[in-house]
């Protein structure tokens, strides 16, 4: 856990079955999330690198700053810019999280 003047993050194994389907198309299915917990942020879940049909992605231009998290890079489909985004090289209070993919939108099916 990370926490910084009111601010705090954790990172912990998931057991949830997390599933990212866009158009009828499956992109995203994994049993093994990192589930991480921010404040005044939704709950994320990152995927394993393995568990993402990294093929389907497109590596966008944009990058963005989190001065918890650090820099993070973007890949998008044709018709959802941005879509998902990973940290290659997160900060060491979340490192656990380094090149596991992270959606909007998700799914958790079976609760």
């Amino acid at each position: 856990m990370t926490s910084t003047q009111g601010h705090h993050i954790t990172v912990e194994r998931g057991t949830e079955h997390v599933r990212v389907v866009r158009d009828g198309r499956v992109l995203a299915e994994s049993r093994r999330p990192l589930v991480l917990r921010e404040t005044g942020c939704p709950v994320r879940h990152y995927l394993p690198p393995e568990d993402v049909r990294t093929e389907l992605l497109t590596p966008s231009a944009t990058r963005t700053h989190c001065p918890f998290k650090g820099d993070a890079s973007y890949w998008s489909l044709p018709d959802a810019p941005d879509l998902v985004w990973a940290y290659p090289e997160p900060k060491p209070d979340v490192a656990a999280i380094k090149d596991h993919f992270c959606f909007y939108d998700t799914e958790i099916v079976g609760g």
